[in-house]
């Protein structure tokens, strides 16, 4: 009877998500974990088995650290973001473009769905440019001083044009951060930057970003305090309050744009988790953090 009370339970979401547009952004971290990746495919292609379009953007800092460490190239970051040179230009266009790119086919395909590799540069979904020399703060010695972060681009504008064809088509799209300027010059993106553009330009009905933290917590020492939903402007406060972690205020800051921007709801998820997808989107209690414009708040709290 326990398992007749879930299925009824989750029978209105089925429902409700029917036909709807999702945007997944799966970090490199998640895609490492074969049983976290494999949990991952069989949630999407339940989604997909219920009518949900996907597409899927996708990181890799892990592996392109991993990846520079084994050809003797040391991994720099200034704030978080990888510093780009030639070097590590082409550890990025193996890791992204390829390793990582085609092991989320290959679980996708394995069950069942028809998944599309892409990149930014393909059907020219990102129109990006070289980021100039950039002042940035060193967390060490507190210093602000000018940074070249080389082949790292920042995004001018985003046609998802090909997204929508491809998934009227029953295909998942699969997308690496890799762009390209005007004159063909590739650049590095970072894939949350990427995953919240597409989101707000689709725009997708949902933006589910797979982190490795549950959610925003009111105590970052309380793993008990999930926040299960906050308006855009309550996420903000806790922000400028401090009460969200460093890691944690650049998937915030994207989930604000994106619902400001267009998306109904932006669930910020532990990919880690077993299941947490499917939790979240079909079950009253949830699991993670919604993040919604006020107005969407509201219906949310009378549903």
């Amino acid at each position: 009877m326990n398992d007749v009370r879930i299925l009824m339970q989750a029978l209105p979401y089925f429902r409700a998500h029917r036909g709807k547009t999702f945007l997944v952004k799966v970090g490199g971290a998640l895609v490492a974990d074969r049983a976290a990746l494999a949990d991952l495919a069989k949630d999407l292609a339940l989604l997909a088995s219920v009518g949900i379009r996907l597409t899927v953007v996708h990181g890799g800092g892990p592996q392109a650290t991993e990846m520079a460490g084994r050809l003797g190239l040391e991994a720099k970051f200034v704030e978080g973001r990888r510093v780009t040179d030639e070097a590590t230009l082409e550890v990025t266009k193996m890791v992204f473009s390829g390793k990582i790119n085609l092991e989320i086919l290959a679980a996708l395909r394995g069950e069942g769905l028809r998944a599309v590799g892409l990149s930014g540069v393909s059907g020219d979904l990102l129109h990006a440019r070289r980021r100039a020399p950039t002042e940035y703060r060193d967390d060490e010695t507190g210093e602000t001083k000018l940074v070249d972060m080389g082949h790292v681009g920042d995004i001018d504008s985003v046609d998802t044009t090909l997204l929508r064809e491809l998934m009227d088509s029953g295909h998942v799209p699969v997308v690496s951060p890799m762009a390209a300027d005007q004159d063909g010059n590739f650049l590095n993106i970072n894939a949350d930057t990427v995953a919240t553009r597409f989101a707000s330009d689709l725009p997708a009905d949902k933006f589910l970003l797979m982190t490795n933290v549950d959610g925003v917590l009111r105590d970052p020492a309380d793993p008990e305090s999930l926040i299960s939903a906050l308006s855009a402007t309550e996420a903000e406060s806790l922000i400028d309050s401090g009460a969200i972690g460093k890691g944690m205020i650049p998937k915030v800051r994207n989930a604000i744009e994106a619902a400001r921007a267009g998306v109904a709801r932006v669930h910020i998820l532990n990919g880690g988790r077993a299941h947490t997808l499917l939790l979240e989107l079909f079950t009253k209690t949830g699991a993670g953090t919604l993040i919604t414009r006020e107005e969407e708040r509201q219906r949310y709290l009378a549903e």
